[in-house]
């Protein structure tokens, strides 16, 4: 039997299911000391469902093939999103079906009036996030007084998410001789602070390997103009082609519009933020799961505990805020022995900010530009080629229809209307600018651009970035003309220097540049008035350095400096007023 000691009725479910070895947290929990509470560190995407209900059966069963009729819940499981629960549910009911498990939800955002009904009906595990538990709790729908097995799963996100009330109150009305599994991705402090509250002498299993990244999981950061972002988005979901692909942006306003750019090219793609209600959410998981959509675009939040399948591509659209987040990300692929791939896009402005994510979490990325459009287009040649539509043997029916659109035609004729049918389901790639080089050691002089505006004539602006940056009109001027609103031609010479860029526009546009730019809420690309290049910098705000508050004029007068001690003799010292 691949998998030791596992109740007979489940040993069925995962053969059926094409399970032939243990993951290694599932081996290290079937492994573990029966009776014991287990505290666990796990990876996503490691079978960590299956292990727990592995680890519960012997609680639950015992010898029994089968369950009893169901009453008060002998099992709980506790999982942080709608999502995951659903998903948790969904594991669960194919592992216990020879048994005759029955089991309940009770997730936030569904049907609670079902959700009472399935429970007063009886079940023998239930699943749910803390909110709706606690609810159910509250109002006597939910009696925990049998429970043998309580499931914390992905402990440290439900406390990063706020829901250590929720669970102390349920954890407080279960019974002592429960056996409790608290799984979570790390240890920390606070996970092991609710352990010692909850557990009783727990075994405790790591099978995160810290010192490296995920095996399964290639990644590559990608180095873009800040103004190409959507673009490299486009060309790198047509470079892959992969069966499911997940894009990470980081707010609700950045989900929108991506979303409606890849509609817009003809990307089946749907979008996850939690302004959306639950049946907008269940929706596109679901046209996820049938294949009707092959991209998601979401937030941070609304993409916690998805397992979408085949999921072999993550896009970091916007940067992770930290190491976590880079590694909680990327794991949605890589599951279960998958390969994937985990693509972060770098603006030039902040290739310094990624190389120090990149080196905090241990990753070796591999560096490049986006994929052009014909490097796109020679993958598509290979994958046509390939398509094992052209291998499969043809029908009867199938044969007779190829010699009727033989008939009159050449065959090369025919081949390439098989290549324009081919094509016209593919979202053209888009023209990326050409790939700005690293910068190299030492100086480096650029001629300035040449002007559309008179010189002399226009008004100066400047950017905060620089040659240290890899600033360079290629990717400069289109990124003015989308913060400003203005044409190329309302753009005059462009002055680059190693932290700023400065820049000038047609006085015609003034107005409407200044009303453009003052909206735009991208610090690392806040553009302000500017002199022209080598002109001082305008004086400061304020009263003068070395003059008091009330002074008039430059700080700084000719001739010998004012006498510092009391009046000589003979002279009166300034009036002063009365407060």
């Amino acid at each position: 039997m691949p998998f030791p000691d596992t109740h007979p009725a489940l040993a069925r479910a995962l053969a059926a299911r094409g399970y032939a070895e243990p993951t290694p947290v599932q081996a290290a929990v079937l492994e573990a000391e029966p009776g014991r509470d287990l505290l666990v560190s796990a990876q996503t995407g490691s079978g960590k469902t299956v292990a727990f209900g592995l680890a519960a059966a012997p609680v639950l069963l015992g010898a029994a093939e089968r369950f009893e009729a169901a009453a008060a819940p002998l099992a709980l499981a506790i999982a942080p999103t709608r999502e995951l629960a659903l998903q948790v549910a969904r594991e669960l009911e194919w592992l216990y079906a020879e048994a005759g498990a029955r089991i309940a939800t009770c997730v936030g955002g569904m049907d609670a009036r079902r959700e009472q009904r399935a429970l007063s009906a009886g079940a023998h595990i239930v699943v749910g996030t803390p909110g709706r538990l606690r609810d159910h709790l509250e109002r006597g729908n939910l009696d925990l007084s049998a429970l043998r097995v309580v499931v914390l799963d992905e402990a440290d996100e439900m406390l990063d998410l706020g829901f250590r009330e929720d669970l102390e109150e349920i954890l407080d009305t279960t019974p002592d001789t429960r056996r409790t599994f608290l799984f979570s991705a790390t240890l920390a402090k606070d996970i092991v602070t609710l352990a010692k509250r909850y557990q009783t002498d727990a075994v405790r299993i790591d099978t995160v390997r810290r010192d490296e990244p995920h095996g399964d999981i290639e990644y590559r950061a990608v180095r873009v103009a800040p103004n190409e972002l959507e673009n490299a988005v486009v060309n790198i979901l047509r470079y892959f082609e992969s069966p499911s692909a997940l894009i990470f942006c980081a707010t609700r306003e950045a989900v929108r519009h991506l979303y409606g750019a890849l509609r817009e090219r003809g990307f089946p793609v749907v979008a996850l933020s939690g302004e959306m209600g639950q049946k907008e959410r269940t929706d596109a998981l679901q046209s996820l799961r049938d294949g009707h959509a092959r991209a998601c675009v979401a937030t941070d939040v609304a993409a916690r505990g998805l397992d979408l399948p085949d999921l072999g591509l993550v896009i970091h659209a916007e940067l992770p805020v930290n190491k976590a987040a880079l590694l909680h990300r990327s794991g949605r692929t890589g599951r279960a022995g998958r390969k994937g791939v985990s693509v972060l896009l770098v603006p030039y402005t902040r290739r310094r900010k990624a190389e120090m994510l990149l080196a905090s979490a241990g990753v070796d990325a591999q560096w490049s530009g986006a994929p052009t459009a014909e490097e796109i287009r020679e993958r598509d040649q290979q994958r046509m080629l390939e398509d094992p539509i052209l291998t499969e043997a043809p029908s009867d029916e199938d044969l007779a229809l190829a010699r009727k659109v033989l008939e009159g035609r050449a065959p090369e004729a025919v081949a390439a209307a098989l290549v324009r049918l081919y094509r016209a389901r593919l979202p053209e790639p888009e023209e990326m600018f050409e790939v700005v080089p690293d910068r190299p050691a030492g100086p480096r002089e650029r001629p300035p651009r040449e002007a559309n505006v008179t010189v002399g004539d226009g008004v100066w602006f400047r950017l905060p970035v620089g040659r240290s940056q890899n600033a360079d009109p290629k990717w400069l001027v289109p990124l003015i003309c989308r913060l400003g609103h203005v044409t190329k031609k309302d753009i005059g010479q462009i002055r680059i220097f190693d932290r700023e860029t400065k820049f000038e526009i047609s006085p015609d546009v003034e107005a409407r540049f200044r009303e453009a730019v003052a909206n735009n809420d991208r610090a690392e690309m806040r553009v302000e008035p500017s002199g022209p290049p080598g002109e001082r910098p305008p004086p400061r705000r304020g009263p003068p350095r070395n003059g008091p508050p009330h002074a008039k004029g430059p700080p700084h007068r000719k001739g010998p400096p004012p006498h510092r001690g009391p009046p000589p003799k003979g002279r009166k010292g300034p009036k002063r007023e009365r407060a």
